[in-house]
């Protein structure tokens, strides 16, 4: 989006430096990345940058209302309600597309958000190592309010253990070394030195729960969740000796019902200049008659199934259960910038945060940048092109 680094990174880029950029990526852990890394990072000037945060702050402050666990008591699914919720989600990813205003500036607008972690430590290898190949110069930063490694390490660990010895706290996922992103979970343990367990390694005894670490039956005193209630239920193979829902004694990183309180459902409460307009299509007594505009998207769906682009009236018609659906107006994607094919690429950069239990406020600390050639963002939308796919953000400093 910076028009000087971009042309800069574009008439320096080679194949040969993406290849080594990817290879030395495989290499860190022995691991080929299973998802398309894109050729490109994004280069986000000062000014997009505060819009960003003011549209953050905008969520945040809806987010922090003293009524919020009661606007979304509905949120969460009963057959998904975790007992030992704590008051505020301790992740937090809000996702913008790189849109333009009526003047032809950039400018954010919200696509999504979840209270679940992301890609936190990948994000930062691939930061580092984007840096290392393309010489990225260093006024140009991946972290935010001058954080570096160490502290950037030191600031999620104490999110993600609370003080606990490692070897009591878990990365919870299902079959993680099956999963796409378990890269990132390679890059967790090396930073903070916490071991990924699958939810059928869980050994429950009374209302105490244990893992085996080197061969050692090991307490389990608190859980880094990444566990995704839809992809558990859909695993009826599954053979579990505990279900995430019943009461034991252990603490949550990132409590299971902040997922579903901090989703999709929000999106009707929130009221900026940088949020789409979105209501619960049970609440719309007459649909919009420029639905072209709008996109229809249920509350509880996995990995963006069920979601209508190019909505219809048959389409509303159709739905029974309205009260499982949003109604939201359609986000425009501007060319965020064109690649050395002179081909125009869309992003979305989902900005991390992290909140401690303590903390009143979420602190800002990474970004993820997924870009993207097709009519969405995804793998679906983009087979067979280049210069898409995951990838990194530098921010300019002040």
């Amino acid at each position: 989006m910076h028009q000087e680094m971009r042309q800069w990174f574009n008439s320096n880029f080679t194949d040969e430096k993406y290849k080594a950029f990817l290879a030395d990526l495989d290499k860190e852990y022995n691991y080929q990345i299973e998802f398309r890394v894109a050729e490109s990072p994004l280069f986000v000037p000062k000014y997009f940058r505060k819009k960003l945060i003011r549209a953050c702050d905008d969520i945040i402050n809806v987010l922090k209302r003293s009524d919020y666990k009661d606007i979304t008591k509905n949120a969460v699914p009963r057959n998904c309600q975790v007992p030992n919720e704590n008051g505020h989600t301790n992740f937090l990813a809000i996702d913008f597309a790189v849109c333009q205003d009526a003047t032809g500036e950039f400018e954010p607008q919200l696509i999504e958000l979840q209270g679940f972690p992301s890609l936190y430590f990948f994000q930062e290898l691939i930061a580092e190592k984007g840096r290392k190949h393309y010489g990225i110069p260093e006024k140009w930063q991946s972290y935010f309010y001058g954080l570096d490694k160490p502290n950037y390490h030191k600031i999620l660990k104490d999110v993600i253990t609370n003080g606990h010895p490692d070897e009591n706290v878990v990365l919870l996922e299902i079959e993680p070394f099956k999963q796409k992103t378990q890269i990132d979970f390679y890059c967790t343990e090396a930073a903070i030195n916490i071991k990924s367990v699958c939810v059928t390694e869980i050994i429950r005894e009374e209302n105490k729960l244990y893992y085996m670490r080197d061969g050692v039956k090991t307490h389990i005193k608190r859980i880094y969740n990444r566990v995704i209630f839809d992809e558990l239920h859909q695993r009826t193979d599954l053979k579990l000796q505990w279900n995430l829902t019943e009461a034991v004694d252990v603490e949550w990183a990132g409590h299971p019902n902040w997922f579903f309180r901090i989703s999709k459902y929000t999106l009707p409460y929130l009221k900026s200049k940088y949020v789409p307009a979105t209501s619960f299509l049970n609440e719309i007594d007459t649909p919009p008659t420029d639905l072209e505009n709008y996109v229809l998207k249920p509350l509880f769906s996995f990995a963006g199934t069920g979601v209508k682009i190019n909505v219809t009236k048959d389409d509303i018609n159709d739905i029974e259960d309205r009260w499982n659906y949003i109604l939201m107006k359609k986000v425009k994607y501007a060319p965020a910038f064109y690649d050395v094919h002179h081909e125009p690429v869309k992003a979305e950069i989902r900005l991390l945060f992290i909140w401690p239990d303590e903390a009143s406020n979420p602190m800002l600390i990474n970004s993820l940048v997924r870009l993207s050639k097709g009519e969405m963002i995804g793998v679906r939308y983009n087979k067979d092109k280049d210069w898409v796919g995951g990838s990194m953000a530098y921010f300019e400093n002040e």
